[in-house]
């Protein structure tokens, strides 16, 4: 039996646990998994670096003139057994963490032309199908056409308390209500931005894991897999 592949877009809010879910189901699957929202991130790390952006300004010119010579790449870590976000020739995946980049990222990834230049990477990846993608407006505007669609959410308390275990375990010292107030603030920023907001296309199936383990989460939109799978063999 000739199982087609697909193209799985995941959208959702921040510290839903998009990464995690579209990394399991690339692996069992064999497809090629997409984080865009590291992609975006690395964009903000290059306009820290350079002074374009911090708490108080955004220098959206500067930015946008200084895209060409952003140059992002994913490269597979087989110990870690994920692909780790290289900018400019430098692994980043650590530093593209923290909180204080959080705070930023969607001043950036609201800037229209930052959105072209990585929506066209984006799309080139995904031609040829077999594709795990998650982000903010993977199936509204990446792939429309993707054949399953999952919008994931969860309550801004339940995905703060995510986050800050996993900062803590990464060494960041940061409070709780910190790291609260910037997922509430992200939700905001993400959901009015003028280009490409966060909203759940049509034909997503809405999935809220605010009381779901990773085994059960897993479960359930693996068999979701499936079964468009097998509707694609009618």
């Amino acid at each position: 039996m000739n199982i087609k592949k697909i193209t799985i877009a995941i959208d959702g809010f921040s510290s839903t646990g998009k990464s995690t879910i579209a990394k399991q189901l690339a692996k069992e699957l064999g497809y090629l998994y997409v984080d865009t929202g590291a992609m975006y991130r690395a964009v903000t790390l290059y306009a820290m670096q350079f002074g374009y952006v911090d708490q108080n300004k955004l220098e959206k010119e500067a930015l946008i003139k200084s895209l060409g010579n952003v140059n992002l790449k994913f490269k597979y870590n087989e110990k870690l057994l994920f692909s780790e976000m290289y900018l400019n020739g430098v692994n980043v995946e650590k530093e593209i963490r923290t909180i204080e980049l959080s705070k930023l990222v969607s001043k950036v990834s609201a800037i229209s032309e930052v959105r072209k230049k990585l929506v066209e990477q984006q799309q080139k990846m995904g031609v040829e199908k077999g594709i795990v993608m998650d982000g903010r407006d993977i199936g509204t505007v990446v792939f429309p056409d993707a054949e399953l669609k999952l919008f994931m959410t969860a309550s801004p308390e339940k995905r703060a308390t995510r986050r800050y275990k996993e900062l803590l375990e990464k060494g960041h010292d940061v409070s709780y209500e910190e790291v609260l107030e910037n997922v509430q603030q992200r939700d905001h920023l993400d959901s009015t931005r003028e280009d490409s907001p966060l909203i759940k296309a049509e034909d997503a199936i809405a999935f809220d894991n605010s009381d779901m383990g990773l085994k059960e989460q897993f479960e359930r939109i693996y068999q979701l897999v499936l079964i468009k799978q097998e509707q694609l063999l009618d």
